[in-house]
């Protein structure tokens, strides 16, 4: 039992200490890069195309600056909530002052680009197509 014990603890020492951090960009880029095809949704409802950035906006403490563009058209800053620093879950979406969503005329997000700003100049974009991201 004592080694058992022992070993427990042992490897409670060897788990890397930043594993868990997700407000900084080190804690959160590996994510993204694994989950770059699920950080946005396009969505039809009530006769407009919502485009959600729900995914994205949950690693929102680690990224300097999202912005996005569809069509071929400029860049632009999302504006969402900001990260609740000093509460237990700071990445937490409250969605009291923010929506985790844009509106765009139906059917108008046929080709949509996300960018992804660090603290450390680094920079992640990803391109989708409506029909990759399309949910009912």
């Amino acid at each position: 039992m004592h080694l058992i014990r022992t070993t427990l603890c042992a490897l409670c020492f060897a788990l890397p200490t930043g594993a868990q951090d997700f407000t900084t960009s080190a804690g959160v880029k590996p994510i993204l890069e694994l989950i770059k095809a699920q950080w946005v949704a396009v969505r039809p409802y009530d006769g407009k195309d919502h485009l959600y950035f729900s995914t994205l906006l949950v690693y929102r403490c680690g990224i300097q600056q999202i912005s996005f563009a569809y069509n071929g058209g400029p860049f632009q800053p999302l504006q969402h909530e900001p990260c609740h620093e000093g509460e237990a879950n700071p990445s937490a979406l409250k969605v009291e002052t923010h929506l985790p969503y844009v509106v765009a005329p139906l059917d108008s997000l046929q080709n949509i680009a996300v960018e992804l700003q660090f603290d450390d100049g680094s920079v992640m974009v990803q391109g989708y197509d409506r029909a990759s991201i399309l949910i009912n």
